[in-house]
């Protein structure tokens, strides 16, 4: 009986394509899903007890915040207003008491500090919520 030699397994090449497929439908997916926006951070500074500074007392402002609304000293203005409104009291030392209500979201009080945070003299305490 003639012996047969079996032939060795010839390797298929592979395919590089559905790799290159599958990376490329994964960073696709990836780039959609994330987020590109940048966070800002807000400084915050528990206030501690002690006696009254030397010097000229500071002029307090008090500033309401709601869900819908922002009210300065009781008059209802929008958020750029408040801005100017108190960068003119500027010249003079300014204490604001932001007192915010429940309903206020977390975004909104952000976005209150983000622009309280550009006026140069300012004093920001922001009270517990009502």
């Amino acid at each position: 009986m003639p012996v047969r030699l079996s032939r060795p397994a010839r390797r298929r090449a592979l395919s590089m394509t559905s790799l290159i497929d599958v990376i490329f439908l994964l960073l696709l997916f990836f780039m959609l899903s994330s987020t590109f926006s940048k966070f800002a951070e807000v400084e915050l500074a528990a206030a501690s007890a002690g006696g009254a500074a030397e010097g000229e007392a500071p002029k307090i402002a008090f500033l309401e915040l709601d869900e819908a609304r922002l009210r300065l000293d009781g008059q209802e203005l929008a958020l750029a207003q408040v801005a100017v409104t108190l960068n003119e009291r500027a010249a003079e030392p300014t204490l604001v008491l932001v007192q915010v209500s429940q309903a206020a979201t977390a975004q909104r009080l952000t976005d209150l500090l983000v622009a309280l945070r550009k006026i140069d003299g300012l004093l920001v305490n922001v009270m517990a919520p009502t």
